[in-house]
């Protein structure tokens, strides 16, 4: 069904912010398309997909032009994606934070799935449209692709500086009829059309350089926030509760996988079968948590290895040495001084 695939509906405060410096009517605009208003008021609420793909089109529409995809896309603000905007606002390099929406997507919409690679020195961000199952139609025409695109582009700049762009975008679609020259003055690269996946290619150096706007106790805080947003939105995916519940009870102690299954209402076996069925287990959720809390734990200077280690779960500070060891063949005190 159409309303199985939706948008996270901070995409319309971009819409209608964009409208508004167009001259056109958001609230009419709803009224004529029967848009219902009232979930925009929820941040965590949903829309559905055919409603951001309609309102593009009136636009267009209306103001007898096709780039105003474009002129959204430059009225993005992290709000729009909830938590997982300050999450990538607040991560260590652009790499980190496409990587960020590739693992939290859902957040953003059910449309697509994401990927990022590394491939000669360049880091490619790719865009694999979902088809609906009876017809195999793209759930996204070009238009609703466009503003993605368009948008990552603008929150890239945002982050590293509006001297970035990108080596090359591509989109999976035939090349539009009418022109396309303002895709070049916006992008500042070679778009091309008819590739296999719509992508973004950047240089891997300015991908990977550290940003200012880094800070990992405030993109810490938004990933207990989205593991916890993720757990509500997909009640079907178990890893998502399981990690929020190890977020919630690992400065505790090491929580057991009988403790977080009655936590979650599962029996133990009930929740290790769920996991297994997901291609994951309690083990590797644990450990992958507590690395990646590790790791931001390290860039904050302030905090004490053994502080770090009682954060993580580890009874001992020898414990987390040695685990931390094992993790990335150094001690502690050598990796945060390669960190200075």
């Amino acid at each position: 069904m159409d309303e199985d695939y939706s948008l996270i509906s901070g995409w319309m405060i971009s819409i209608w912010r964009a409208m508004e410096l167009s001259g056109l009517d958001f609230k009419l605009a709803c009224s004529e398309l029967k848009i219902d208003r009232s979930a925009f008021n929820n941040p965590e609420s949903r829309t559905a997909a055919k409603n951001t793909i309609k309102i593009l089109e009136y636009c267009n529409d209306k103001l007898n032009r096709h780039d105003f995809s474009l002129v959204v896309a430059e009225q993005f603000h992290p709000n729009i994606f909830h938590a997982l905007g300050y999450a990538m606002m607040s991560s260590q390099s652009l790499q980190s934070a496409l990587t960020y929406i590739v693992q939290y997507k859902k957040v953003v919409s059910n449309t697509c799935t994401l990927s990022v690679v590394e491939c000669d020195n360049r880091l490619i961000f790719r865009m694999n449209i979902c088809r609906y199952i009876k017809s195999n139609e793209l759930v996204l025409p070009y238009v609703a692709v466009e503003l993605f695109i368009a948008t990552i582009v603008k929150f890239s700049r945002e982050l590293t500086g509006s001297s970035l762009n990108p080596k090359k975008v591509v989109f999976s679609f035939p090349k539009p009829e009418y022109g396309v020259e303002y895709l070049a003055d916006y992008f500042k690269c070679d778009v091309e059309f008819n590739a296999l996946n719509t992508a973004i290619t950047f240089d891997i150096i300015q991908a990977q350089n550290i940003v200012m706007t880094s800070n990992p106790l405030i993109t810490q805080m938004h990933e207990i926030m989205l593991e916890n947003f993720m757990s509500r939105l997909d009640k079907d995916d178990l890893k998502h509760a399981v990690k929020s519940k190890i977020f919630e009870l690992l400065p505790l102690g090491s929580p057991s996988q009988k403790v977080v299954a009655q936590s979650l209402g599962f029996s133990l076996r009930n929740m290790q079968r769920k996991l297994n069925k997901q291609g994951t287990s309690y083990k590797y959720i644990l450990e992958k948590t507590r690395k990646e809390l590790t790791f931001g734990y390290m860039q904050q200077f302030h905090l004490t290895y053994t502080e770090i280690s009682y954060l993580v779960g580890f009874s001992c500070t020898a414990n987390f040495n040695r685990v931390f060891r094992k993790w990335t063949g150094m001690t502690p005190s050598c990796y945060r001084n390669s960190l200075k």
